[in-house]
């Protein structure tokens, strides 16, 4: 299962509405090798599923990710910051071993 907060949500919708995507897009969530611990995340709105991917819904939102990255990114969280800290979207996946200072990659 993948799950998406309220805040999540709050944005996704605000996004998916100033952008006008129809209700036929989803939230597409993947994992590519890069970044400084070895692997990130790459977030992103698609209306075209694949044969291989895994879908899921939580609070309202649509999420579809491909097998591949569902095995590193299984029970995580989409999640929202609006803080002081930086702003955007982040994860917290319970399967990574570290994550970088910038959270914008983790290792397993």
């Amino acid at each position: 299962m993948l799950y998406v907060s309220d805040k999540a949500k709050q944005h996704i919708d605000h996004i998916k509405e100033r952008e006008q995507y129809g209700n036929d897009y989803f939230v597409r969530v993947s994992v590519v090798s890069g970044g400084c611990s070895g692997f990130s995340y790459d977030l992103r709105f698609d209306n075209q599923p694949k044969d291989d991917d895994q879908v899921f819904e939580n609070n309202g939102v649509k999420v579809v990710t491909d097998l591949k990255s569902f095995i590193y990114i299984c029970n995580t969280t989409l999640d929202f910051s609006d803080g002081l800290n930086g702003k955007g979207f982040y994860f917290y996946n319970p399967n990574a071993a570290r994550t970088c200072a910038c959270g914008e990659s983790f290792a397993v």
